[in-house]
């Protein structure tokens, strides 16, 4: 009897040598490279990869040229697929909903880039509460009168991060990781809203407070911080920004469709927002250029989650999560397992 079959997607592994040199001892490694979206669809009718037990993407940047894993690429996996890794924190670009049906175990890889959607949380927190991209914008242009405009203009609008509360809604690992930054190096006042209230222990350590409802921490949070995934819904369109505090701050680090664009500009244009940072939008990579031109708005190019140190996390965690599936049936990363039926595991 031959290896499992994994089918690879996109380059070539470029950091764990080393496990990789395992995990192929232990698999017979199919590669589509970057395959455009007919020719795959193409290649998996043909069964041109095999009857392969696993997917694995250890890559942001290639391995999905084939576009959304929808319905159609989710029906043409053969029966013996049950696991795909894929690099990243975000799913929704794949229909996990489908591949439970199937009983295809589907794990992301937020782990590893906990520590840098973090960091660059903090920074968007710091930013909207300081305003610094306007003073760095200004710094750039070179232009003297744009210099002396916010050294002379910035401070009246500025605030410490230090007493105030932020309001994080969605309290997995990456949201409890900025709480723990933001509440030991920030000193601010903590306080989250998830479908599960975290343990008790973990709740202490950061003098946390639960809202179940989402309606009560937007009323009462100095700055709101979205860390959920995107599940096919607006997050937070007119009717729920204008629940918010009167100007409490807005960050975005998880997906920008949770976020309707036009009304957080007009949030922020009536000033009922004192400002916004934004990692992600809601059309990527187009962005509001309404937002684009306000001064109490910090934006990045979706990169909170971008750092050599998550992309070797990607490539080792996508591996392990599939090697930890083989041998015990269980991956160490899964997000829809909740949704397979027990007889499909």
């Amino acid at each position: 009897m031959g290896k499992p079959i994994v089918l690879q997607l996109g380059d070539d592994i470029r950091w764990n040598h080393e496990l990789y040199s395992e995990f192929q001892e232990k698999f017979d490694i199919k590669r589509s490279y970057s395959m455009p979206r007919a020719e795959f669809i193409q290649a998996l009718k043909a069964k041109a990869f095999g009857d392969f037990f696993a997917v694995y993407r250890p890559f942001w940047n290639t391995g999905g040229e084939m576009g959304n894993w929808d319905e159609e690429l989710v029906s043409l996996l053969p029966t013996s697929c049950k696991i795909y890794a894929s690099a990243g924190a975000g799913f929704d670009w794949v229909d996990t909903a489908a591949l439970a049906k199937r009983g295809i175990v589907y794990c992301n890889a937020a782990a590893a880039c906990t520590e840098s959607v973090a960091d660059a949380a903090i920074w968007l927190i710091i930013s909207t509460f300081r305003l610094l991209s306007w003073s760095a914008v200004a710094a750039r242009s070179g232009d003297k009168d744009q210099f002396v405009d916010a050294n002379r203009n910035l401070a009246p609008v500025s605030r410490n991060p230090s007493g105030h509360s932020l309001g994080i809604i969605g309290f997995g690992r990456i949201g409890k990781r900025i709480a723990e930054k933001a509440y030991k190096a920030l000193d601010m006042k903590i306080m989250y809203n998830d479908v599960v209230q975290a343990p008790k222990e973990v709740e202490q350590s950061l003098n946390a407070v639960f809202h179940k409802s989402a309606d009560t921490l937007l009323a009462e949070a100095d700055c709101v911080l979205v860390a959920t995934p995107f599940a096919g819904e607006t997050l937070l369109s007119k009717e729920g920004l204008a629940k918010m505090k009167k100007g409490a701050r807005l960050v975005n680090i998880a997906r920008g469709k949770l976020i309707d664009e036009t009304d957080l500009v007009e949030a922020l244009k009536s000033e009922h927002l004192s400002a916004a940072g934004l990692d992600v939008f809601q059309n990527e990579p187009h962005i509001s250029p309404e937002l684009i031109k306000m001064k109490n708005v910090e934006l990045l190019s979706h990169n909170a989650g971008a750092s050599l140190d998550s992309h070797i996390g990607f490539e080792r965690l996508g591996m392990e999560n599939i090697m930890s599936f083989e041998k015990t049936g269980k991956a160490i990363s899964p997000v829809n397992v909740h949704l397979i039926k027990p007889s499909k595991l």
